[in-house]
């Protein structure tokens, strides 16, 4: 099935995290909510998302925030849309919370994938 998908992320403490080319991140401690796509399984995208991090490779921006001990995925939400729907989402949640700019958004010009919730 293609879709997109959320990951709800609850990050228990404050931590600064190196994100692949973004840099190091000063994360403050609360839920978060990413905004990905699959156009090819999205069953198998979010089950790698599920598995620990030392049994991936370091591929995608949210890949280094889950390799963090203190970030935990607490619930995943999904629905079968095409890719647009990833960014037109990302923007609706914009609404509910702050963006961690320039996260999870190499491929399209929204501000970012990954929002605090407030």
């Amino acid at each position: 099935m293609k879709g997109i998908y959320i990951l709800e992320i609850q990050l228990k403490k404050d931590q600064k995290i190196k994100i692949g080319k973004l840099g190091i991140i000063d994360f403050k401690k609360g839920r978060y909510a990413y905004i990905g796509s699959a156009q090819n399984n999205l069953k198998k995208r979010i089950n790698r998302h599920l598995k620990p991090s030392n049994k991936k490779k370091m591929h995608w921006h949210i890949d280094y925030l889950l390799k963090n001990k203190n970030a935990k995925i607490i619930n995943t939400y999904f629905k079968k849309a095409s890719r647009k729907h990833e960014c037109l989402t990302a923007k609706k949640l914009l609404k509910k919370g702050t963006a961690i700019n320039g996260f999870g958004c190499s491929d399209c010009k929204c501000v970012s994938h990954l929002i605090k919730i407030k």
